[in-house]
């Protein structure tokens, strides 16, 4: 495969990497030619596992004989392009990781809702969120705490947002997800037996901690945004409302964190064999 020396910047040929717009790199005009940047060697390995394309890689010089070898012996016949440090640090704007590379894929063909959530027990649903890196660190905790798909609101952002890729550590390319063209509620959770439940501050809202919910077999858990919360007829079309509690005062975490504490403790126990010790 051809290793392309990059002098300087601007380069059009790594336009992907180094100018393209997320809103570029997503083609909303020719899904098909669609792209998404993966950030470290680590996530680049997770999108080939999972059977991605890779259109091109852009890699220190010190990896193309080292720990990126392997890397590109998996791509095929792509482009990998290079660079000297100084070079490349004016794209990031920092000094270099040792194990630098990044990854241009085709976007993954989506899911369709009844796809995403066929065999699952536990549902994400995302109302309205639209922080990358929220969104990038609640598909990472679904994948580590038991949540067997993830599904989208259409005023979500978009899951392969570079930041959001970046956080997730590639949960997204095997977690089962999905977005819906308009708010309509998502009936096919109900269609499938799942039992919803909204999580939102209210007099009435049951405890995480309320044993009745963790004996559901199936359970589909509304998360909304930081500012505002889940809307109102979501919260209306919800089987129970349920809050985290709290101490000290506080009465409400960022979004991602809501995400693991109930993924945590909703998680269907027979499960529990699946889990096993790692490091923080």
């Amino acid at each position: 495969m051809p290793i392309i020396q990059i002098p300087a910047l601007p380069f059009p040929p790594a336009d992907m990497f180094f100018s393209l717009t997320d809103a570029q790199l997503r083609s909303r005009q020719e899904p098909e030619k669609g792209l998404l940047i993966t950030e470290g060697p680590r996530v680049t390995r997770t999108a080939l596992d999972q059977g991605l394309q890779p259109t091109a890689l852009l890699m220190r010089q010190k990896m193309i004989a080292a720990e990126g070898a392997d890397l590109i012996a998996r791509c095929g016949d792509i482009p990998v392009f290079t660079a000297e440090d100084q070079v490349l640090s004016a794209l990031t704007g920092f000094k270099l990781q040792r194990s630098w590379v990044l990854g241009a894929f085709r976007r993954p063909e989506e899911k369709t809702v009844r796809e995403a959530i066929r065999g699952a027990r536990r549902v994400a649903v995302l109302e309205g969120i639209n922080e990358p890196s929220n969104v990038g660190a609640i598909f990472r905790s679904a994948a580590a705490l038991g949540a067997d798909a993830v599904l989208l609101t259409p005023d979500c952002c978009d899951v392969w947002h570079r930041r959001s890729v970046r956080v997730c550590m590639g949960a997204a390319f095997f977690v089962p997800w999905a977005r819906t063209d308009e708010n309509r509620g998502f009936p096919e959770l109900k269609e499938a037996g799942f039992h919803t439940v909204g999580l939102a501050l209210r007099d009435s809202s049951l405890s995480l901690e309320d044993p009745s919910l963790v004996a559901r077999e199936k359970l589909a858990l509304y998360l909304g945004t930081e500012d505002s919360g889940l809307r109102e007829d979501t919260v209306r079309r919800c089987d129970d409302v349920v809050k985290i509690p709290m101490a000290r005062g506080i009465d409400s975490l960022n979004v991602a964190a809501c995400a693991a504490v109930a993924f945590w403790a909703l998680r269907t126990r027979d499960g529990d064999k699946g889990f096993t010790e790692t490091e923080a």
